[in-house]
């Protein structure tokens, strides 16, 4: 799935790389992530730099799925320039759901890589 334009993808996942691409955008923060869980509900969240609290994309979009009740995941994406997801972040899904896709893109949207949470990228 290297280099998969997100309009390629199955419309679910294309739309939580667009979620992660508008929080990224809205804010101008370094990640945007989404995760969709088991119900379908999809959550989305930039990283949090603030001098108390420290949390990358993917940690707090996960957060935000657990504190609405949440207990698993289908598939989460990360829009970042750095060219992986951060242990911390993978972390945070395998927590929730091992099986759970992850769908790394870059700022314009194109899926990089698509792997399980539980797998090494």
């Amino acid at each position: 799935m290297s280099g998969t334009p997100s309009g390629d993808l199955d419309p679910e996942d294309a739309k939580i790389v667009t979620l992660a691409r508008s929080s990224r955008a809205r804010t101008g923060a370094a990640e945007g992530a989404a995760v969709r869980d088991t119900d379908g509900r999809t959550y989305a969240a930039a990283t949090v730099a603030l001098p108390s609290l420290q949390l990358t994309a993917l940690q707090a979009a996960v957060a935000a799925a657990v504190s609405s009740g949440a207990s698993g995941l289908e598939a989460v994406a990360v829009v970042t320039d750095d060219g992986a997801v951060d242990v911390a972040s993978l972390a945070a899904v395998r927590d929730l759901a091992p099986g759970a896709t992850v769908l790394l893109a870059d700022a314009r949207g194109t899926v990089l890589q698509a792997y399980r949470a539980g797998a090494s990228a």
